[in-house]
């Protein structure tokens, strides 16, 4: 039976990028041996490194407009950390949206004062906060582009004068956007991009250098953009992975095209929820609600076996919501095929039948 993977991370991954991964691991280009055993600095693997990160400028539209693209490794949450090391001499702006700008803030609270410019908290975060001001002389605005746990995600951002730093981990590459917008967009690559172990890093470079203190070598973008990724080892599968989805999407038609898929995906979803009496959205806003992530509770918990019994006779795997949020969530990422979504769409519908 084939799966339906609506799992937030880990997720799901196009099967032809698992087939070429899958052979790599056996006999990469030819060599007889394994990208695994493969010295990082290899020329085959500094062409995977640089050609993961032309993509990703590409996709992104950033190519020579001053921006470098890094890969990684320590996740979004070392990025939390490294963000604020780099770009935060006295007092940076934060919107709140949930529990990735909340650990986000904590971070950067090490390093100088962390104004919090709105936050959704007093609602369990069911909600994006809108209408807010940014200092003018903020080091730098921080935001959560997609909450994974609640199912929001910023529609817009705010026009500034600061450097806007985003954690984009679940939706990149998911959306149409004016990327250079940004100063920094980190995502770890579990979420839409690969598998985890590496991180993207897009920083303008003219946003590094400004702060007094010293920042360790493994802390410094600038010792990272000097070394291409290579300060240190790299993830070396992740990035190869993560540069074979970056190619498929290419093949794809790029971020204008999977937009299209994604919001099919997420319409029909989102459409079930409100016509079906058994269903009912976590957040509050329709506007807010993520094409990438939607959540959802029954309205009647003594409907809640049968439901679990039907989608996972369906083949369905991850649909159980976060364990701080509890009910449904349903994370339709790139690769998430439409056939998944009218899988899960059809069961919402028998469970209606049966009830």
């Amino acid at each position: 039976m084939k799966k339906h993977n609506f799992s937030a991370g880990p997720c799901v991954l196009p099967q032809p990028v698992m087939q070429k991964a899958s052979e790599a691991i056996l006999n990469f280009n030819g060599l007889d041996l394994s990208l695994l055993e493969i010295s990082h600095r290899s020329t085959d693997f500094t062409a995977v490194m640089e050609r993961a990160q032309k993509l990703a400028l590409e996709h992104l539209g950033l190519q020579d407009k001053g921006y470098k693209a890094l890969f990684l490794q320590g996740g979004a949450s070392m990025e939390f950390l490294r963000v604020a090391y780099n770009l935060l001499e006295q007092k940076a702006a934060y919107l709140n949206t949930g529990t990735w700008s909340v650990k986000a803030i904590k971070e950067a609270k090490l390093f100088g004062e962390i104004l919090e410019v709105a936050s959704s908290k007093d609602q369990n975060f069911n909600y994006v906060p809108k209408n807010y001001t940014i200092p003018s002389d903020a080091d730098y605005f921080h935001c959560t582009s997609n909450n994974t746990i609640f199912g929001t995600q910023l529609k817009s951002f705010p026009e500034t004068n600061v450097p806007i730093a985003c954690d984009m981990s679940s939706d990149i590459f998911s959306r149409q956007l004016d990327f250079s917008k940004f100063s920094i967009i980190y995502a770890g690559a579990q979420k839409n991009m690969g598998p985890a172990g590496t991180t993207l890093i897009v920083v303008k470079e003219d946003v590094l250098g400004k702060v007094s203190r010293a920042i360790p070598s493994l802390m410094d973008y600038r010792v990272h953009i000097a070394k291409n990724s290579m300060f240190n080892t790299p993830a070396v599968f992740a990035v190869y992975v993560s540069m074979l989805t970056l190619e498929w999407l290419k093949e794809k038609g790029g971020i204008s095209a999977i937009e299209k898929v994604n919001d099919k995906k997420s319409k029909l979803l989102y459409s079930e929820i409100d016509r079906n009496p058994l269903f009912t959205g976590f957040v509050a806003n329709k506007e807010d609600r993520s094409t990438m992530n939607a959540t959802f509770n029954l309205t009647d918990e003594n409907f809640k076996e049968k439901f679990d019994t039907l989608w996972q006779d369906a083949g369905i795997n991850g649909l159980n919501g976060h364990r701080s949020v509890g009910g449904y969530r349903a994370s339709m990422y790139n690769a998430l095929e439409l056939e998944s979504v009218q899988v899960l769409v059809d069961v919402m519908k028998e469970l209606e039948r049966k009830a």
